[in-house]
């Protein structure tokens, strides 16, 4: 499915540790699949505001084909949490067309667990699974792009 030697880096979030390791643990399962001889790198943030300074510096080292960035934000009794999930995904978007490096928002906004579980930690419809391929599929695109 992938050509030539791939990278994929993912940036996951500590806060929410037990979804955010089920998008992780579908993803990186997913890319295997995919791309077996692919390089993974994975890097821990204390949580979901600060994933977009670490998809940035991996971004400017031009090692990666794609970048994933997981992160779930329960809503809460405040509007913080649109807050917060408004910023990181505008910041994930301009790092991703200011560096040429395709990022792939996983970072996501749920009203309760409930959702959380179904969408990071079961199968039927992983957001860690369509994130990686999605990741392959825009590395291939872009691949194509440059003559890579």
């Amino acid at each position: 499915m992938a050509k030539g030697k791939r990278s994929f880096c993912i940036v996951a979030s500590q806060f929410n540790a037990h979804y955010v390791q089920g998008l992780v643990d579908h993803a990186i399962d997913e890319l295997r699949a995919l791309v077996p001889d692919a390089t993974i790198s994975l890097q821990r943030v204390p949580g979901a505001f600060e994933i977009p300074v670490v998809v940035r510096e991996l971004a400017s080292q031009e090692n990666s084909d794609a970048v994933i960035a997981c992160g779930v934000i329960l809503q809460g009794e405040t509007n913080h949490a649109q807050n917060l999930s408004r910023s990181v995904t505008d910041a994930l978007q301009r790092i991703a067309v200011e560096q040429a490096v395709p990022v792939i928002n996983v970072v996501l906004s749920f009203d309760n667990e409930g959702q959380a579980r179904a969408r990071c930690l079961e199968n039927r419809i992983n957001r860690g699974t369509e994130a990686a391929r999605a990741a392959v599929e825009i590395a291939n695109v872009l691949a194509d792009l440059r003559g890579g």
